[in-house]
């Protein structure tokens, strides 16, 4: 930041510092010649001829200069044909006429006619009256003091310049230093969360680093959360498969004979533990990297006709209805995973026909997807719809499954921000599901 205000700084102040150094150089120089057009036009307003054709003053001029050799001041009449008329200061030097312009208005110029005494001249051509000559008036002035007035115009200018530019790169730095400051503590902070000698970053911020820092601390909870998370489900997944482990473990220390169908149904049940926490853990790194869209109704569609073929002993029909054009915000694999069971299991434990009935819906002022999964089977009592959702809860031991199709349901749902419910079909008369997921704006 230092670098950037030195770079715009120092360049601003020497184009600023040159504009400055050009309007008042030009100020002074039109000051100086307007002086000696002052002394011009008394010259031109006080001349005659006198009877013997001499050019006279009515008026004396009274800056000596005028009357001491060499003295940086002097004056010079000048016409076609005669000798020039001159102050006494020339001596013995004579000013040259500028010949090239037309100096009827007067002309301002630099002369070096004379060695190691740089002039600035005003001269005009103009009548005396009782002549019919043009003659042309010269005033020239040496120029170390206007050379002086320059030289200290460019010294005041360039240490003023220079300190307000220093002045400025100081105010850029302590801007720069006490301006980060916060965001020094800030990462002190997170140094010491990253050391275990902290868990959050204090608030105790100036308001521009308040969001920054209410930012991280979420951030924290989050990743807290996530971890807990992490380690409830390891957790639950290794009390899962303990179990069916035990199982085999005594099946094989005592050698039964159905050993291999014991050995095929529990790793049937730690397969699906497995995919249910695989599941899981899916659907939380989906949800937190990305924002995907799914399209409700290709998916119901294709997973109607998947239901359909592999319950055709049950002569199952699933129909759809509602809203075609609702979208899920996320995946499309996470909502296939919810569907798929969600139909399977009114497919398997309905009588065969199941309806499905897709709208949109209002949660807290968000729009919601609402599906309804609706079944003609008997139906489940109000007292044991709560323990469907527990991992490895079935009330039909009779049909296959490991009783964790609505456990990963619910969680998966909740993870977006969605829900299940469970109530009674009116028009069916069975189970009716509905689940309830975020929508895509």
């Amino acid at each position: 930041m230092i670098a950037l205000a030195a770079i715009w700084i120092i360049p601003l102040l020497l184009v600023g510092g040159i504009a400055l150094d050009r309007v008042l150089s030009a100020a002074i120089t039109r000051n100086f010649d307007n002086q000696l057009n002052n002394i011009l036009t008394a010259m031109v307003a006080t001349s005659e001829i006198d009877p013997a054709g001499e050019i006279l003053f009515t008026l004396p001029m009274r800056d000596q200069r005028f009357y001491e050799p060499y003295s940086g001041l002097y004056w010079q009449i000048s016409a076609n044909g005669q000798l020039p008329f001159k102050s006494r200061s020339l001596w013995d030097r004579t000013l040259k006429p500028n010949t090239v312009a037309d100096c009827r208005n007067p002309c301002r110029y630099a002369s070096a006619d004379f060695a190691n005494e740089p002039l600035r001249v005003v001269e005009r051509d103009a009548k005396i009256p009782g002549s019919p000559m043009m003659f042309h008036f010269q005033v020239a002035q040496s120029t170390p003091d206007l050379d002086q007035q320059l030289r200290q115009l460019r010294s005041t200018l360039l240490w003023s310049l220079s300190i307000l530019g220093l002045g400025l790169l100081i105010l850029a730095a302590l801007q720069s230093t006490y301006g980060l400051w916060p965001l020094r503590r800030v990462s002190r902070a997170i140094a010491a969360i990253r050391s275990g000698q902290s868990q959050r970053v204090p608030l105790d911020f100036p308001p521009e680093i308040g969001p920054l820092v209410a930012e991280i601390n979420e951030l924290l909870d989050h990743n807290a959360e996530a971890a807990e998370a992490a380690r409830m489900h390891a957790g639950n997944l290794a009390h899962a498969l303990k179990t069916p482990m035990s199982v085999l473990i005594n099946e094989a220390q005592l050698g039964r004979a159905n050993l291999a169908e014991t050995v095929a149904t529990q790793t049937a049940i730690m397969q699906r533990h497995v995919d249910h926490h695989l599941a899981r853990a899916r659907a939380a790194g989906r949800r937190a990297a990305s924002a995907s869209r799914a399209e409700l109704w290709p998916s119901l569609e294709a997973l109607a006709r998947t239901i359909e073929r592999i319950h055709t002993d049950r002569h199952t029909v699933i129909d759809i209805t509602g809203d075609e054009t609702l979208v899920f915000r996320g995946e499309r694999q996470d909502l296939d995973e919810m569907l798929g069971n969600l139909l399977d299991n009114a497919a398997k434990y309905g009588g065969g026909r199941v309806f499905v009935t897709a709208s949109p819906t209002d949660v807290d002022g968000e729009p919601f997807v609402r599906i309804v999964i609706e079944d003609d089977g008997c139906g489940i009592s109000a007292e044991d719809r709560g323990k469907l959702f527990e991992r490895g809860a079935r009330l039909d031991t009779g049909k296959p499954g490991t009783g964790l199709g609505l456990a990963i349901v619910r969680d998966v749902a909740e993870i977006y921000g969605g829900s299940v419910e469970l109530g009674e079909s009116e028009d069916l008369g069975g189970l009716a599901v509905t689940l309830q997921l975020p929508a895509a704006g």
